[in-house]
């Protein structure tokens, strides 16, 4: 399903932009499924800390109680890097993805290249949504790790969640941003999921993507600093694709019926 809203979004858009949107609204007890997708660019993209959710999630099976606790936590609440590796080395990036796959039935390989970058591994926006679909389902069913990871969205600060809880008008929305430039990329990636609360094993998921040019040399170059440094980016992506991420979320959120 194509919206005309959609299509204004992107209408100004730099030619060699990627932006995607999915939605799904589904449940027991409540009205007919519904679903939403969007891609204009890239067919896949890279999911930067997207994922980092439904890996804590899996995970959960396979890692003492306590240390998973201790790793997944801040992965998902403070979107920490060093204890995501933790969990997807400590676990093995085959097995999650391969976990993923039986839990929700959607598929993603392994990342070209170098298999510990986490962050690399390539989605649609329709895949993360009809993942996360399935995790939150999960967790209103009854699922301990499903329950406690989405509590850990929940927890998200604003300084990480680009305004998603406001484009859905929901502010206990559950949340997880994922923000990044490689140094092979001449594009700055930032993504998000909203899991909109809602009754029973009834569940609403938006996802949006996006890849907008960054190409200036002395701003990678700052940028690739700042990184390396440890230094906080999230200003720079929210000044380069906050107002079309939080756009591409509301149309998504009004394209599957919510008033």
């Amino acid at each position: 399903m194509v919206a005309v809203g959609f299509n204004e979004l992107i209408d100004k858009l730099d030619h060699s932009a990627s932006v995607q949107a999915a939605g799904i609204r589904r449940g027991y007890g409540g009205p007919p499924a519904r679903e939403v997708s969007f891609t204009a660019g890239l067919t896949r993209m890279r999911c930067a800390s997207l994922l980092k959710p439904l890996y804590a999630w899996v995970s959960a099976a396979r890692v003492p109680d306590a240390r998973w606790r201790e790793l997944a936590e801040p992965a998902v609440v403070v979107s920490s890097n060093a204890d995501t590796i933790g969990l997807w080395l400590g676990v093995g990036p085959r097995v999650i993805l391969d976990d993923l796959r039986e839990r929700t039935g959607v598929r993603w390989g392994l990342p070209n290249g170098d298999p510990s970058r986490f962050g690399s591994v390539e989605v649609t926006a329709a895949e993360v949504a009809a993942a996360y679909a399935v995790f939150a389902q999960s967790a209103a069913a009854g699922d301990a790790a499903a329950g406690e990871v989405l509590g850990w969205m929940r927890q998200v600060s604003e300084t990480q969640a680009f305004g998603a809880r406001e484009a859905t008008r929901s502010p206990e929305a559950a949340v997880k941003c994922g923000w990044y430039g490689a140094p092979d990329e001449t594009t700055l990636r930032t993504h998000a999921v909203a899991l909109l609360p809602r009754t029973g094993t009834k569940v609403t998921v938006i996802v949006a993507l996006t890849a907008l040019p960054y190409t200036d040399a002395r701003d990678r170059e700052t940028y690739r600093t700042k990184v390396t440094q440890g230094h906080a980016v999230e200003d720079i992506h929210e000044n380069l694709a906050g107002d079309l991420l939080r756009n591409l979320i509301s149309t998504t959120h009004t394209e599957l019926g919510h008033p």
